[in-house]
């Protein structure tokens, strides 16, 4: 029997959650969002060593979001194991690991550990921009196992690479937050010290973000919703189209928003 053949599928009881980087490692009541309308939980990234914060984070608003560049800080996955285990395994939610993936040995180590952990239903695997496709391939075939995966991708290889990856043993594909560029907030002038890299938040990402949704379910592909989702008829108009779930980040973080938090 194949791993294709002992293949499980990925299941949500309520289709909403928070994407990863967007309330911290582990559930807590305390950041205010009602997670009671949650059909996971989805942590902030880990990598296998300790990160420190970017040496000077930036929050650059442009019309329709912002970019967001923090170096993706965490305290590295064996203390993440120690720290937040143990609220993991009591957690109401089942909880989904977000962890960073570029090297595919260091990756396979720990999907294996995660396996340990029984209220840990899948692990989400996020890589580097422009990471070759035969490397997210090879991650793929490495981590096959107990754990379901969930693999997180920019939209542009979400149609390209997703019906590989599901043909091969992945559960879902996730829409990984985009990256971009713009003018820093110092005045520098467009030089390469006057331009913020990072990731991109906000509405203006919906429209492809859906598009995107759309195109992949029609292919049949178990497909989580992210990017832009600011009102619950967004969450709502990704279901619609064919998401199995969605992730919704920064709208969480905006009090002008006008998502409710409530299962779409």
């Amino acid at each position: 029997m194949t791993e294709n053949d002992m293949k499980r599928d990925l299941y949500f009881s309520k289709p909403l959650m928070n994407a990863a980087g967007s309330l911290g490692f582990a559930p807590d009541t305390r950041a205010g969002i009602p997670l009671d309308s949650f059909g996971a939980f989805v942590t902030n990234p880990f990598s296998l060593r300790p990160r420190v914060p970017a040496a000077q984070p930036e929050v650059v608003e442009y019309p329709g979001g912002f970019l967001l560049h923090t170096g993706l800080p965490n305290p590295g996955f064996n203390t993440g194991i120690k720290r937040y285990a143990s609220r993991w395994d009591k957690s109401d939610l089942p909880i989904i690991v977000h962890l960073m993936a570029d090297r595919p040995e260091e990756t396979q180590r720990m999907v294996q550990m995660l396996e340990m952990h029984e209220n840990v239903m899948a692990a989400e695997l996020g890589f580097a921009p422009l990471l070759a496709n035969d490397i997210i391939l090879l991650t793929l075939e490495m981590c096959l196992g107990e754990l379901l995966l969930i693999f997180s991708l920019p939209v542009e290889q979400v149609l390209s690479l997703g019906p590989r990856l599901i043909q091969d043993g992945a559960q879902a594909i996730s829409i990984a937050a985009p990256r971009g560029a713009v003018p820093g907030n110092k005045g520098e002038g467009l030089g390469d010290r006057g331009i913020v890299t990072g990731r991109l938040y906000g509405p203006s990402l919906f429209p492809r973000a859906l598009e995107t949704v759309y195109s992949a379910a029609k292919l049949g592909l178990p497909i989580i919703g992210a990017g832009g989702i600011w009102t619950n008829e967004n969450a709502n108009a990704m279901l619609s189209v064919g998401a199995l779930a969605v992730q919704v980040d920064a709208a969480f973080w905006n009090p002008a928003s006008t998502f409710s938090a409530q299962a779409p």
